[in-house]
């Protein structure tokens, strides 16, 4: 008899910008997901300032979370240049921060990035003009290669894997929908959506986008969702998080 593969159910939230504030506030929201899914994965801006004492409060409050935690930073980690102490903290406490790297969980490959901006399709910016223009696409360029790399090592896995793709900023223009089209460029790049139609990967979370849309597409049809939790509380998503079966 044939053996029915086993589903993986993810719980997805992005933009929890935790503050100071926050501590013991968060220990039912852990737990009622940990009771929901498999696997959390959180989409960046997990500080609301960047600073570590802000990172500290979220790894307490992720004590009450008994299943693994997948992340990324967002642009709100790197406010005050403490990214790499807040990594710190959250690796600490077991959680698989990927920033250009990849975890397998279940059967299921995680590949992660912050990704950066530099708009959409025909609106995309080039290497072009002064110095400042083109770091700005270097490094959205960069990220966009670094995820590729994470997803290639996925594809060596001898074994057959399910692939998601972990982000902060858009890699599509269809999710930031909503929001004004005079910020779209800081949104997000369609550079990052290459490998992930390169890689046929299942599906991609993103935040970032605190009013845009929660589910799109890439030109190949692999399935986005901007999963920030101010949309999945303004849609009705109840406790504020997406839950989705792979």
């Amino acid at each position: 008899m044939e053996q029915i593969p086993k589903k993986t159910r993810i719980a997805a939230v992005g933009d929890i910008h935790f503050k100071e504030s926050d501590k013991g506030k968060w220990g039912d929201y852990f737990k009622m997901v940990s009771v929901n899914a498999d696997v959390l994965v959180i989409a960046g801006d997990l500080t609301d300032t960047g600073d570590e004492q802000e990172a500290e409060v979220l790894a307490e409050e992720l004590k009450m979370c008994s299943i693994p935690v997948v992340a990324v930073l967002g642009n709100h980690d790197y406010e005050k240049g403490r990214h790499k102490l807040i990594r710190q903290i959250l690796l600490k406490q077991g959680v698989h921060l990927l920033d250009g790297e990849s975890v397998i969980i279940q059967d299921v490959g995680f590949a992660g990035v912050k990704g950066f901006g530099g708009g959409f399709d025909r609106h995309m910016l080039s290497f072009f003009g002064e110095g400042a223009m083109k770091a700005f696409v270097q490094e959205a360029v960069d990220e966009a290669l670094h995820l590729d790399r994470a997803l290639s090592r996925l594809d060596a896995e001898q074994r057959d894997i399910k692939k998601i793709a972990v982000l902060h900023y858009a890699p599509i223009r269809d999710t930031v929908v909503g929001e004004p089209e005079a910020i779209f460029p800081f949104l997000g790049c369609s550079r990052l959506a290459e490998p992930l139609n390169r890689h046929k990967v299942t599906a991609a979370f993103h935040g970032h986008a605190h009013i845009g849309t929660i589910e799109g597409k890439t030109t190949d049809g692999i399935q986005v969702y901007n999963v920030a939790k101010p949309i999945l509380q303004m849609q009705g998503y109840p406790d504020g998080v997406y839950f989705l079966e792979v």
